[in-house]
C-alpha cells in the first residue's frame, strides 16, 4: 500500500471499524477509517472527547482488535495475528508513552528503562548499557538511581520516553504525553519527541487535544464521530496535503 504521494506506507488501514457491546447496546466508535502513514512521519491525532481518537490509537498500537477492516504494519496483516504474534509485534516494533508515565514507583530510573529488555531476555550487562544510553539520550544521565518520587513530572516523562525507545522501535505511540505537565516542561518534552523523529527517524503517532502540542507534528489528522474529518500536512513542513 502507498500513501497519496506514492511512497510505501509503514501503516495502512482500510475500512477499519470498532464496535463495543452488542445488539441495542452496541456503540460504533470507529465507522470505517482509511489511513496511510509513511515511515518517519510525525502524525498528531486530534478530536473532541468521544470522537474515536483514543480507540484509533489503541488499534494502531495493537492494544485492541478491530471489529472489521484491515490493518497492515510494515506489510504484516495485523488483524490476522493471534495474541502471541500481536504481543511480539508490540514488543519489537512499537514503543509507548502515556500521560500518566506508568513507571514502577519503587524502582530506579535505570531499572524502569531496563524493563522491556528484561522481557526480551537480554543479559543484565547488556540491559544496563542500553538503558544508560537511552537515559543519556533523553538528557538524564545523572538520574539513573533516582526513583520516580525523586524526580519531577518532566523527568519522569523523560524516563518513560527512554523506556519506550530503549528497544529501538520503529514507531513511538504517545497518548497525551504532556497532559500532566506545565507549559515549559511540555515544550521540553515535545522538543525531545520531535528530535527523536527528525534525528533518529522514529515514526511518531501522538494523540493530543492541545493545538500547541499538535503544532510539533508534521501532519495532523482530525477525527470526529468515528471518522476522519480532516487530514493535512502542515505547509511549514511540506507542500500540499496528504489526502
Amino acid at each position: 500500500m502507498k500513501t497519496a504521494d506514492g511512497n510505501p506506507s509503514l501503516i495502512s488501514i482500510r475500512g477499519l471499524t470498532k464496535t463495543y457491546g452488542h445488539g441495542s447496546m452496541a456503540f460504533q466508535a470507529l465507522k470505517g477509517i482509511d489511513l496511510s502513514i509513511r515511515r518517519g512521519e510525525f502524525v498528531a491525532i486530534m478530536g473532541p472527547s468521544g470522537s474515536g481518537k483514543s480507540t484509533l490509537m489503541n488499534l494502531l498500537g495493537c492494544l485492541d482488535r478491530c471489529t472489521s477492516g484491515s490493518y497492515q504494519y510494515d506489510g504484516i496483516a495485523v488483524e490476522s495475528l493471534d495474541s502471541v504474534a500481536l504481543s511480539l509485534l508490540r514488543r519489537h516494533a512499537l514503543g509507548f508513552v502515556f500521560q500518566g508515565f506508568n513507571l514502577l514507583a519503587r524502582t530506579s530510573a535505570l531499572e524502569n528503562v531496563e524493563l522491556p529488555l528484561l522481557y526480551r531476555g537480554y543479559p543484565r550487562a547488556k540491559r544496563r548499557t542500553m538503558a544508560r544510553e537511552a537515559l543519556a539520550l533523553v538528557g538524564l544521565p545523572d538520574k539513573e538511581r533516582n526513583t520516580p518520587a525523586e524526580m519531577s513530572g518532566g523527568q519522569q516523562q523523560r524516563v518513560a520516553i527512554a523506556r519506550a525507545i530503549v528497544t529501538d522501535p520503529s514507531t513511538l505511540l504517545a497518548d497525551e504525553p504532556t497532559g500532566n505537565l506545565d507549559s515549559v516542561t511540555t515544550q521540553e518534552i515535545m522538543e525531545l519527541i520531535k528530535g527523536l523523529n527528525e534525528k533518529r527517524g522514529i515514526t511518531v503517532l501522538m494523540v493530543t487535544h492541545e493545538d500547541e502540542v499538535a503544532h510539533y507534528a508534521k501532519r495532523i489528522v482530525h477525527v470526529k464521530d468515528g471518522l476522519i474529518e480532516k487530514d493535512h500536512v502542515k505547509l511549514d513542513h511540506s507542500e500540499g496535503s496528504s489526502q
